[in-house]
């Protein structure tokens, strides 16, 4: 009987831990130290609207806007949306022809509409979700928007500068442009 007395006390103890102090630490952590980052990185725009998150991709089709990644999931938009937030790449092997027709229809794509294409313009990430290109996306992307909205070239290149996240400490990672950063930048000018 003392045993499952200890045992009772044991569990009660750390499921008290674990499931109502711990959280709430870091909770109150999170919103003291980091209340951006912790409520989810939203970017608003110049009317005060969240018009969304800066660590999850969104697709973009105006002329006006640079595009993002491409995403074999429906992000959060129209009939297609994907309720669920279930992110994923398509799990196609570098060898399947349903991936070479595809890639091949999509840099003739970029193409038609004065892009070079990129590997990040091209080819989406692993989970689906990344809101970042490179800067030499963006830069082939700099033309076309620069004529949609009636901008210099070199405005709109100090704009990606503006955005372009760098290495994680200085050596970790690539440099990365946040295409919902820019396009929102975009629209405030």
């Amino acid at each position: 009987m003392q045993d499952l007395i200890i045992s009772i006390r044991s569990i009660a103890t750390l499921w008290i831990l674990t499931a109502f102090l711990y959280p709430l630490l870091i909770f109150l952590i999170g919103q003291t130290a980091f209340p951006y980052q912790a409520n989810g990185s939203l970017l608003t725009n110049a009317q005060g609207e969240v018009v969304g998150s800066a660590l999850i991709g969104q697709t973009f089709t105006d002329d006006a806007y640079f595009l993002s990644r491409p995403s074999v999931i429906a992000y959060s938009e129209g009939e297609e949306a994907n309720p669920t937030g279930i992110s994923g790449g398509s799990n196609l092997a570098p060898d399947n022809p349903e991936l070479f027709e595809y890639i091949q229809a999509e840099a003739q794509r970029l193409r038609s509409e004065g892009i070079e294409p990129t590997a990040d313009l091209l080819y989406s990430s692993g989970s689906g979700l990344d809101p970042h290109i490179s800067p030499a996306a963006a830069e082939a992307q700099v033309e076309r928007v620069a004529q949609a909205r009636g901008l210099s070239a070199d405005e709109v290149r100090s704009l990606i500068t503006q955005n372009t996240d760098g290495r994680f400490l200085g050596i970790f990672g690539e440099p990365g442009v946040n295409v919902l950063s820019l396009n929102v930048a975009l629209d405030n000018l």
